[in-house]
């Protein structure tokens, strides 16, 4: 659930915090220093390719080259970074693009409600005015996966391809499932309002939980698995910190997207039709919801009742196509591309071969 993923993030040692503090400085007065020293994550620290999406900008980072394009889609309160240790990896042998949704990372506001509708046509608009045509292969963590369902329902024959990295599966899950998750969602717009308001009148941010160690501000615990993030450079972590505690857009993106999830997976109950033999890949942890191993609840009967639910839910997407595996990440929070980067990679890898190989078909 998304909700309990909130709750799951766990805190890293003061030190990290230290060193992205430092690093903050030296950044600052290191610009005569030569490119060869960056860490090779800095990329994600700057903006990409702004591209017009349809009188706004996303933001675009592409590498590499060939067809099918590999286009990463993120989880909530997640944006580019989060593919950080796999993008590069597949630029070796495909052209692969990340982005940051409207409102986040380096993106322009886009217009509400957000919903995965108007996101899905956001990139493909993006995509065509970078230059990049289809098909795609598309890879989604998480939230990001209703986006990339919706996608392929809207614009079907721009898809070679879905690799579904533990992604949300609560359209496809229990009713009675679904109604916890929602009640458990209801809240966190106001949440991520109330920080908002504090970013936009220049007020200091309190920690907002004293379990943990260091105590974190909302802008650390409302992205990614919460701020530092020890799989990042001092130098990406810094910029994602400064974007977390100033772009007020951010805020109000996230709690839109939040707010239009039942909508999202109504559309996705209404709109379920085959991707014929176009492959299908879905990446299930097992720790659902779990942003670090180290937090990862007891396994109590109910608790383990849920993982299998949630395992269920998304094996339920093998129905979608005729070429469709479901792959374990045995050791790995929901963050797969972070613990187990290979898996994704080979996953990734699996798709594109299928789809460039002679008499490939995406029909």
């Amino acid at each position: 659930m998304r909700a309990l993923r909130i709750l799951f993030r766990s805190s890293l040692f003061v030190f990290a915090a230290m060193a992205v503090l430092i690093s903050a400085v030296a950044v600052s007065g290191q610009q005569g220093e030569s490119s060869s020293s960056a860490p090779a994550d800095i990329v994600y620290a700057r903006p990409g390719q702004l591209v017009d999406a349809g009188g706004f900008r996303l933001n675009l980072y592409c590498m590499g080259s060939g067809s099918p394009t590999v286009v990463f889609d993120s989880g909530w309160g997640d944006w580019a970074p989060a593919w950080s240790k796999v993008q590069p990896e597949i630029a070796k042998w495909a052209r692969a693009c990340s982005y940051d949704r409207a409102g986040a990372g380096f993106s322009d506001p886009g217009p509400m409600p957000r919903t995965s509708v108007h996101i899905a046509g956001e990139l493909r608009t993006a995509l065509h005015h970078a230059g990049i045509a289809g098909p795609y292969i598309l890879v989604a963590g998480a939230f990001g996966g209703d986006n990339v369902r919706t996608f392929a329902d809207l614009y079907m024959d721009e898809v070679a391809g879905l690799v579904l990295v533990d992604a949300d599966s609560t359209d496809v899950e229990p009713k009675v499932m679904q109604e916890e998750e929602h009640r458990g969602l209801a809240g966190i717009p106001k949440d991520m309002r109330d920080c908002r308001n504090l970013i936009a009148e220049h007020k200091p941010l309190p920690n907002v939980s004293s379990r943990r160690q260091p105590p974190q501000t909302c802008a650390q615990q409302s992205f990614f698995r919460g701020l530092p993030e020890a799989a990042w450079s001092p130098e990406l972590n810094a910029t994602v910190l400064e974007i977390a505690q100033t772009k007020v857009a951010m805020y109000d993106s996230y709690a839109s997207e939040m707010e239009q999830t039942p909508a999202d997976e109504a559309y996705l109950q209404q709109h379920r039709r085959s991707l014929g033999s176009r492959p299908i890949r879905v990446l299930t942890s097992g720790n659902h919801a779990v942003g670090h191993l180290e937090t990862k609840p007891p396994d109590t009967p109910k608790h383990l009742k849920y993982e299998q639910e949630i395992t269920l839910a998304q094996a339920r997407w093998l129905k979608l196509s005729s070429n469709s595996k479901q792959i374990f990440a045995h050791h790995s929070s929901e963050y797969i591309q972070f613990d187990e980067p290979e898996t994704l990679i080979n996953a990734v890898r699996e798709v594109y071969d299928q789809t460039t190989r002679p008499g490939g078909a995406h029909k």
